[in-house]
């Protein structure tokens, strides 16, 4: 290629850390090695028989031409009786949408109002496509810190410290990833007030873990806690996590139709609609029996259980309790510093992370590719052994630092 070919954004595209680290692990099982992978944030149970059973109707019934661009009619009065039935939210098809996946909607949004000197405020820790994204349109991610000590929710005072005159979005991700964090209704409350005194700004809700929450928290949205600002909300959701239909690629949104209008003509040109199977499978997610997320989600409490006291009796860790979604994201700030028994010296969370890939073959994913470290984030969306055997390993690894 000629020099200067590839556009100037491309310097600012990193590969999300979530997706090297898995690619290290996959790299080393190519060699046959035994790795054992808490990398990825992805569910182990297969989507639901209920739900492929749709999906292989649909095909036979003849589904499979252009869908529509902005999703199905069939998906999106799916998606607007699961907004009034779960969120308390009334969304008309006009104001609703489907995507490739939640990423998808991620991106509209911001290719649709992002521009350069824009700022979009983000709670850190932070999933890694947030500030990738507003970064690739020119935009600059503003940080707002979330603390161990407050088991990582946003505060009012954060957020407010976060906020300029160029501040055009929040991002919101409760329950979160990376940290299992999650925000009840006195703390959306809190940061609704706050957005009352900023009607410069918007708000892209994220809330894809909405149902894996533990010891008896429910979700509430932000929409539905604050329906005077509901024109400044996008209300973003999808199937993979809670059904466990990650490729399947189907997320939505809910929003005011004048955003989803931009949003929709962008998708229009760049993958128009999405796979109309995978949308018909999608709708009968929706629509069926809510038990099965109620079966996954005991599993993952008993996985949470499991992975916090192991990580909690390792000496030089810490751990904060997460009450929803499927990480948990332990300090190992007396770790750094250190040596571990191969030798490496551990100056960051990454070196950390690395030298447990390498010499007790467990893969993590580094805090500090969150914003926050020294971290780690673990995922215990996969079986009970492999999870015992993981945390095994890790504490083997943090007994042989000196």
């Amino acid at each position: 290629m000629a020099p200067g070919f590839l556009a100037q954004r491309m310097e600012r595209l990193v590969v999300p850390a979530t997706i090297a680290m898995a690619q290290r692990a996959r790299g080393l099982r190519a060699k046959g090695e035994k790795v054992l992978s808490l990398a990825l944030g992805e569910p182990d149970f297969a989507t639901p028989p209920a739900v492929i059973e749709a999906a292989h109707r649909a095909a036979l019934e003849g589904q499979t031409k252009y869908p529509p661009v902005d999703g199905t009619p069939a998906l999106k009065a799916a998606i607007a009786r699961k907004f009034a039935r779960e969120n308390a939210l009334d969304y008309a098809p006009a104001e609703i949408m489907v995507s490739n996946g939640g990423k998808q909607v991620i991106f509209n949004a911001f290719m649709a109002t992002v521009q350069p000197g824009d700022e979009v405020v983000i709670p850190r820790p932070y999933w890694v496509s947030y500030p990738l994204i507003v970064q690739m349109f020119g935009g600059t991610p503003v940080y707002a810190d979330c603390h161990e000590a407050d088991d990582f929710r946003l505060t009012a005072s954060a957020l407010e410290a976060a906020i300029t005159p160029r501040t055009k979005w929040l991002v919101l991700n409760f329950p979160n990833n990376p940290t299992g964090g999650t925000m009840g209704q006195v703390d959306m409350e809190a940061v609704a007030e706050v957005l009352r005194r900023h009607p410069h700004m918007h708000v892209l809700s994220d809330e894809i873990y909405e149902h894996l929450l533990y010891d008896g928290l429910r979700h509430v949205s932000l929409a539905a806690v604050a329906p005077d600002l509901r024109h400044r909300i996008l209300t973003l959701n999808g199937v993979s996590k809670a059904y466990a239909m990650t490729g399947w690629r189907v997320g939505y949104v809910g929003g005011p139709a004048p955003l989803i209008r931009a949003m929709t003509a962008i998708q229009g040109s760049a993958t128009s609609g999405i796979c109309s199977i995978a949308q018909a499978a999608a709708a009968a997610a929706l629509d069926g029996p809510a038990d099965i997320i109620a079966e996954m989600c005991m599993a993952y409490a008993r996985r949470r259980e499991l992975v916090v006291s192991t990580l909690r009796a390792i000496p030089g860790l810490t751990c904060a309790m997460p009450h929803g979604a499927f990480y948990a994201y332990p300090g190992i700030a007396r770790c750094v510093g250190k040596v571990s028994a191969g030798g490496r010296r551990l100056e960051t969370d990454e070196d950390f992370a690395i030298a447990l890939l390498e010499e007790q073959k467990v893969a993590v994913v580094h805090g500090s590719a969150f914003g926050q470290g020294p971290y780690l984030r673990l995922s215990y969306a996969t079986s009970d052994d492999v999870l015992k055997e993981a945390c095994a390993r890790l504490a083997r690894f943090v007994e042989g630092l000196s």
